[in-house]
């Protein structure tokens, strides 16, 4: 049986919705250096899927276009209600990142923070990412990853059966997602957690 669905991500996401931030929050550097890594500029139409609660809404621009998406309505609802503090230009959708129903090449910058490692399909998340993003538009990736050019290990796999059900998957291999994508990687940096978190800039060239 599939435990990663998104049925089973949006029934567990509801429950930790109350308390989502105060976990989330320790990840604020890292958001911070990746967001600010984007180079937001004055009218950038930017995509943040998976937003989760709206974490990385306070470290962008008021001078931006923001999307925020995810598959949960309580984390939808978090998104609006952070906001109305923020007073950004914001719209949040509840929408399913393996298909998102926005036209090709559509935005400037795109936000994928801990979602590849969470989401069912983490090729069709970057793959849809890609074609919503316009020609010469950026990526910044933040999860956690298998090390690069290492092997999963069998204590890591057993350790998933557990993380994969309750939290997100140990074994994603970012190389190999990225390479269906059409993405070409700037720059990938260590983050926390030893490396076990990168940060991770990508353009789309053509």
């Amino acid at each position: 049986m599939k435990i990663n669905t998104n049925a089973w991500n949006k029934f567990r996401y509801t429950l930790y919705t109350p308390g989502y931030d105060l976990i989330a929050r320790i990840f604020a550097n890292s958001r911070k250096r990746s967001i600010d890594s984007l180079e937001v500029k004055n009218g950038d139409k930017v995509l943040i899927v998976g937003a989760g609660t709206g974490l990385d809404l306070e470290f962008l621009p008021g001078n931006c276009d923001i999307t925020a998406t995810d598959l949960t309505p309580s984390m939808v609802e978090r998104i609006k209600k952070r906001n109305q503090t923020l007073n950004l230009q914001l719209r949040s959708i509840e929408m399913d990142g393996q298909a998102l129903t926005f036209e090709n090449e559509f935005f400037d910058k795109i936000i994928l923070h801990l979602i590849l490692a969470v989401i069912p399909d983490p090729y069709a998340c970057i793959r849809e990412a890609s074609r919503v993003l316009k020609k010469g538009g950026t990526v910044v990736v933040f999860d956690k990853f298998v090390p690069k050019g290492k092997r999963v290990s069998l204590k890591r796999r057993f350790v998933n059966l557990f993380a994969n059900l309750i939290a997100s998957d140990l074994t994603r291999n970012f190389e190999s997602i990225v390479k269906t994508s059409g993405l070409t990687v700037v720059s990938d940096e260590a983050a926390d957690w030893n490396g076990n978190f990168r940060l991770i800039k990508l353009i789309k060239n053509n």
